[in-house]
């Protein structure tokens, strides 16, 4: 007999329960099974977890069920639930997790997903009755100043990867929220990792918070084979193209250290005939999507792309992420590499070391709590590649 908790035991409501069955979620995953009857009941919430973990049900369904409540009436372009976020990317994830349960309800529920990089107008207009409000810093700010939405009665607010929010400089943004928003409200911080910028922000915002720390140790590397290779400056672009056909690999993300780099990688794979594209910072909201979504959909082979894909992507099935230049922090490596490995499917990870890197690998590997033995290529041959 299964004595797993189930979603019904989390004290949600019957049509909550068959949103939650239409999508196929069968258990409650352990940040699920902690934080839903917290949030029910009201407390403020500090969620450490992997990515890929379910973080994001696990705050989008207490919230569903309180707006079903109808505890949360407010007055038009008056938010009740605020979600900020680093990244349009995960704006979109999260909206996308709401949108599909609420689709499912009987009572209409609007979320709404609002970021930069496309025109602001179309999301002033759609700001109407809005109840969850799902926005990176910036572009809220900006829709403030327009009088499009207010946050003085706003009664949740959820810091969705408060790391890399932390980290990505929003500080200065964020104290101008924060200052908007009533000082009575419950509040639900998430992030990957418990370092002192977010235990810092935690002991401002959250009162006698429930404290849900579930990172693995070594964070979601345990379903991932990693293998890393030294190479050469030179031979690395040869490397890279040998490793891809050589493996037959047919869908994989690569990560650069910039948005340069990764158009130039792209470039010089598709002059060696293999099917690749870039995607950055710079490149437009439209071509950012398209690109991930062809790439999900097996119709790219290969995704190029800088550390805005480490987090808040959700590729299921992706079999192959590929280091070609390593990330700056050890957290954003393991954000990397946990691209693959996800949902218990087995996934491979690969790290192209030069001489100069191999010091600051060691400290990543160190911090990760994982060594990998370095292969050295230099006197490979490479097929002619």
């Amino acid at each position: 007999m299964d004595s797993s908790p189930s979603f019904a035991s989390l004290g949600l409501s019957p049509v909550l329960l068959q949103a939650v069955a239409a999508q196929q979620f069968s258990q409650p995953t352990p940040i699920q099974q902690e934080a839903i009857p917290a949030i029910l009941f009201g407390k403020d919430l500090l969620g450490i977890a992997d990515t890929g973990s379910g973080k994001t049900l696990s705050y989008a369904l207490p919230i569903l069920e309180r707006l079903l409540e109808g505890k949360w009436t407010t007055r038009n372009r008056h938010v009740p639930v605020l979600v900020l976020v680093p990244t349009r990317e995960l704006a979109l994830q999260v909206e996308a997790v709401f949108h599909a349960l609420t689709t499912a309800l009987p009572e209409k529920i609007r979320t709404m997903a609002v970021f930069g990089g496309v025109s602001i107008n179309p999301q002033m207009i759609g700001m109407q009755g809005v109840q969850v409000l799902i926005a990176t810093p910036g572009r809220l700010l900006d829709l403030i100043d327009a009088k499009a939405v207010h946050l003085a009665d706003v009664k949740l607010l959820v810091l969705d990867e408060a790391d890399k929010m932390l980290n990505q400089g929003f500080e200065e943004e964020m104290d101008k929220l924060l200052a908007l928003m009533p000082r009575k409200r419950q509040n639900l911080l998430y992030s990957a990792t418990l370092s002192t910028a977010v235990d810092g922000i935690s002991k401002l915002l959250l009162h006698k918070p429930e404290v849900t720390q579930l990172t693995t140790a070594p964070q979601e590397v345990t379903l991932i084979k990693q293998r890393a290779f030294r190479v050469a400056p030179e031979r690395k672009g040869p490397f890279l193209r040998y490793l891809i056909t050589s493996m037959d690999m047919q869908q994989v993300l690569v990560f650069t250290a910039s948005g340069h780099s990764a158009d130039h990688v792209a470039d010089k794979l598709k002059k060696n005939g293999i099917d690749a594209r870039a995607t950055h910072g710079r490149k437009s909201h439209h071509a950012r999507q398209q690109a991930l979504a062809d790439l999900k959909a097996g119709r790219l082979r290969v995704l190029v792309t800088t550390d805005l894909l480490a987090r808040g992507i959700d590729i299921a099935f992706l079999p192959y992420v590929i280091n070609y230049e390593l990330p700056r922090s050890p957290q954003d490596f393991v954000h990397r590499i946990g691209r693959t490995g996800r949902a218990e499917h087995p996934g491979e990870a690969f790290t192209i070391i030069t001489p100069e890197d191999q010091h600051h690998f060691k400290v990543i590997q160190k911090k990760m709590g994982q060594w990998v033995t370095l292969e050295n290529m230099d006197e490979a041959g490479l097929g002619g590649v």
